[in-house]
């Protein structure tokens, strides 16, 4: 059974660090910086298949991670922070606009399984041949494949690039025999890399793959971190029904007092102190309409 090195592991937990053979590496061959690409994901599998890490959580965070890149890659320039507003403050009939519909595309693609029906429902834009073609491999290598279905779906103009990264992701996703998508590819590529073919393509996504990966690895362990201080305190918590509260947080990358299952006075005092205890962050930096998370 694979374990990581001792020198690999973080001092506060058994999340993996990728070692310094692959983070230092300047490989340009393409047989190497594949070798170094399936290291990196393997170190990633291995985090992820750990019981402590809090992947719903951590998928929130990657599908915000995801979403400020993707919208970069359109042309915008909407930060994090407004993302996270456009959609946690979104009233019942309105629309968030293009960015923050980006960023419920993301949401909405870590959350559900990855299965063709699924994602149909979130890819509009994608047809559903498209999206059964993508989750079939046919016995290629996953990033292979991963980059042969990036590249049809690049190459046709009617497919927004957050539609193309996602069927990339879930591509690779299926091939590794992940139940829920992790944004990858996102992370690591540059606008330049999309415009590439070929084997081009095929070297920068291998090379994008560690790229992302130290990325990831890391809000995996500041998710891991977070998640255990925060489940630490609620012993401690009097309130009734902060248990409940609580477990909004462990599960998403941020929500308004008014979204916990409390009254809204409630809510908010045990966001101040959840925060004061240094287990909560306040994300807005306003004096309302806050946003908090782990």
């Amino acid at each position: 059974m694979y374990a990581p090195d001792r020198e690999s592991l973080t001092d506060q937990n058994r999340i993996p660090f990728l070692p310094s053979w692959v983070t230092s590496a300047r490989a340009e061959a393409p047989e190497y910086v594949s070798f170094l690409s399936g290291a990196a994901l393997l170190h990633l599998h291995h985090a992820i298949s750990l019981d402590e890490v809090p992947m719903n959580l951590v998928r929130d965070r990657l599908a915000l991670r995801a979403a400020e890149v993707t919208v970069a890659f359109a042309g915008r320039h909407e930060t994090a922070a407004e993302l996270r507003d456009a959609v946690h403050f979104l009233e019942p009939g309105n629309l968030p606009g293009p960015a923050g519909e980006i960023y419920l595309s993301w949401q909405r693609a870590v959350r559900r399984p990855v299965q063709a029906n699924a994602l149909h429902k979130g890819l509009g834009s994608v047809s559903s041949q498209l999206i059964a073609q993508s989750l079939a491999p046919k016995g290629r290598a996953p990033v292979e494949h991963a980059v042969s279905v990036l590249e049809e779906c690049v190459s046709d103009d009617s497919i927004p690039v957050d539609a193309a990264l996602i069927l990339a992701d879930a591509a690779l996703a299926r091939s590794l025999g992940w139940a829920r998508i992790l944004p990858v590819f996102a992370l690591g590529l540059t606008t330049a890399d999309l415009r590439k073919r070929d084997q081009s393509l095929r070297l920068a996504c291998h090379q994008a793959l560690q790229v992302a990966i130290i990325e990831l690895l890391r809000h995996i362990s500041e998710c891991t971190r977070g998640v255990r201080n925060l489940a630490a305190v609620v012993p401690k918590l009097r309130a009734k029904g902060a248990a409940g509260a609580v477990e909004v947080f462990l599960t998403q990358d941020a929500a308004a007092a008014n979204a916990l299952p409390l009254p809204d006075r409630a809510a908010r005092r045990l966001c101040d102190r959840l925060t004061s205890l240094g287990v909560l962050r306040e994300l807005s930096g306003r004096d309302s309409f806050r946003l908090y998370g782990v």
